[in-house]
């Protein structure tokens, strides 16, 4: 574990650097890359060049943790935000089937539906505004798949232009490699040209119960916060000790707004319901348990590793999927 702490240098297929560096999942913790690899990746493309660096999920849970707590942390601003969409997630918002891993699209999702799509643009244009938030230009790259029709991705492209965005550009990096995304860095280069005004979303000296309803209220959407008793008493104690003055890190569910998973598009007027509140002090952070939210991954207790092989013959690795 001692070599851990040192970004994992990797490339992409066309041969660009890429640090692997922590990147815990945005539901459960902050979702971001570590600061140290960003700093390196800086440092190592100059004063002209360009580092981009992951915020896991939704602008609700990676792009507002990477804001509060990462930019906190590093002294860090950053130049612009790429959202990234797809039609399909789009129609989902919008009213669109269940989606179950391994079994087939259905063909609202593969078929134009013009009408799904505008419907489910809502949740894009309330991820903008919550990018607006923070003050920084935002580019839409929509991640275009073969089944999305050319009126559909233009259809999300107007859609994101008129609700705030600096540009919003098909992208099809998928099939064309970078070549396919050549717009989309055309478009993040001019943005970062724009005046940035970032700014973060609450204060630390705040309450933690303050920052915790700023969260919700100004980024999910909800009505208030509902606090358990356990919740209460654990923000009580670590307001005593001292650590009132850390910023939140909220584990909910990534699969809405709300911390219900099955209510897409933009949920509103709901109460978000706090089960407990938890303490990273070593990381500097607390963290609030949204709903029935366990921390812990969805992961198997017999390790997939142990099924992974490699032929001697033909060199293959088996047992990866």
């Amino acid at each position: 574990m001692k070599d851990a702490i040192k970004p994992t240098l990797m490339q992409t297929l066309e041969g660009t650097p890429v640090f692997v560096h922590a990147g815990p999942f945005a539901n459960i913790a902050h979702g971001n890359s570590s600061v140290l690899a960003d700093k390196i990746a800086l440092k190592l493309v100059g004063e002209k060049g360009f580092v981009v660096t992951e915020a896991g999920f939704g602008a609700d849970i990676g792009m507002e943790k990477f804001f509060n707590i990462k930019c906190r942390a590093s002294g860090l601003v950053p130049s612009v935000v790429v959202l990234v969409a797809t039609v399909r997630a789009l129609k989902m918002h919008g009213g669109g089937p269940n989606v179950t891993a391994g079994a087939p699209l259905k063909k609202e999702y593969t078929e134009e539906n013009l009408q799904l799509v505008a419907d489910g643009c809502c949740n894009l244009q309330k991820q903008i505004q919550i990018t607006q938030l923070f003050g920084v230009p935002v580019v839409v790259a929509l991640n275009v798949f073969k089944t999305d029709s050319p009126a559909e991705v233009d259809l999300v492209c107007e859609i994101a232009k008129r609700s705030g965005a600096f540009d919003a550009v098909p992208c099809n990096h998928w099939s064309d490699g970078g070549r396919g995304a050549v717009k989309l860095a055309q478009a993040v280069e001019k943005a970062a040209n724009q005046k940035n005004s970032f700014k973060y979303l609450y204060s630390l000296e705040l309450p933690i119960v303050e920052k915790i309803r700023i969260i919700a209220q100004k980024v999910y959407g909800a009505q208030d916060i509902e606090l358990s008793p356990a919740a209460q008493s654990q923000i009580d104690r670590y307001t005593r000790q001292g650590f009132g003055n850390l910023p939140i890190c909220m584990a909910k569910t990534h699969l809405s707004l709300s911390h219900q998973p099955e209510r897409k598009g933009v949920p509103t007027g709901f109460i978000l319901p706090i089960s407990d509140v938890r303490a990273s002090i070593g990381a500097g952070f607390i963290y609030p348990l949204v709903g029935t939210m366990s921390t812990m991954p969805g992961l198997p207790t017999r390790p997939c590793f142990y099924d992974i092989d490699l032929d001697p013959v033909t060199e293959q690795v088996k047992g990866l999927f």
